[in-house]
């Protein structure tokens, strides 16, 4: 559950700065009128995302064992890759997205369509690349761990998100962005390497993998899977008691040069530039 609610939570606040920013410069610009239009487009992406993960859901859980597995698999690498893609594409463009998103806008709103169907495409496509991230993630986090309280969790995470936007929009709170997705995105990581681990154990299962199966190590007698901490930390970090050779190598294959990017001064995003209103 808390893990659904952790990466909802960033996403859906990802989404709600890049709505909250628009919709402040629009009235800041005294073009206040297409605040309206603007929300055509979260409502669309919000739509075509949950059209989305309702339908790949709903389909997969009709494959054969084997092949169930393997979309198993082949989905915790398509999360694996957007959720390490979102930590530094965020580590990159944080510190400019605000003059992006500004340029966006007077862009679109430079195309001569009364109707705003520019903006309505711009909105909709940042908006969309959160959601859709998010989709990915949500489908391998439910597929590792059934029940209600993944579900739960990710609309906690996404409510809050939404909260959170309001009052950030409204001015009535203030939140320090960058230590947030800062020590987020090192829980991500960490996330990401779990889900790595995984995704060689779902393709062991269906068959596609059967090289270095010995177990690494056992520690079903000291911290088992079967207790709540253990429990906790397979929810949240994919732990297993007994994992096999290829599962701890891709772990720290994955990890291990992640933090060290992740530690690495970020380069600055090139500033885009902006036309005159």
């Amino acid at each position: 559950m808390f893990v659904p609610f952790l990466i909802m939570l960033r996403e859906g606040l990802e989404a709600a700065l890049i709505v909250s920013l628009i919709a402040s410069y629009l009235q800041r610009t005294q073009r206040g009128r297409w605040i309206g239009v603007m929300w055509i487009g979260v409502f669309l992406a919000a739509a075509l995302c949950l059209g989305l993960g309702i339908f790949i859901n709903e389909t997969t859980g009709e494959f054969p064992q084997k092949q169930q597995e393997m979309f198993e698999g082949l989905v915790a690498v398509i999360a694996v890759f957007i959720l390490t893609w979102m930590v530094f594409w965020m580590r990159k463009v944080s510190r400019n997205v605000k003059k992006q998103l500004e340029a966006a806008v007077d862009n679109a709103l430079q195309k001569g369509n009364n109707h705003g169907w520019a903006l309505i495409m711009m909105v909709f496509f940042a908006v969309a690349r959160e959601g859709l991230e998010s989709v990915f993630f949500l489908l391998a986090s439910f597929q590792q761990d059934l029940g209600i309280w993944p579900p739960l969790g990710a609309m906690l995470g996404l409510a809050t998100a939404v909260v959170l936007g309001f009052l950030l929009y409204w001015g009535g709170l203030r939140i320090n962005l960058g230590a947030f997705f800062k020590w987020t995105s090192l829980f991500i990581l960490l996330v990401a390497a779990g889900l790595a681990a995984g995704a060689i154990r779902a393709f062991h299962e269906a068959g596609l993998w059967n090289h270095f199966q010995d177990v690494a190590f056992d520690l079903s007698n000291t911290l088992s899977t079967h207790t709540l901490f253990g429990t906790l930390l397979e929810g949240i970090f994919g732990y297993q008691e007994a994992p096999s050779v290829s599962e701890v190598a891709v772990y720290f294959i994955y990890l291990i040069p992640a933090l060290v990017l992740f530690a690495l001064p970020p380069r600055a995003a090139a500033a885009p530039s902006r036309s005159a209103p």
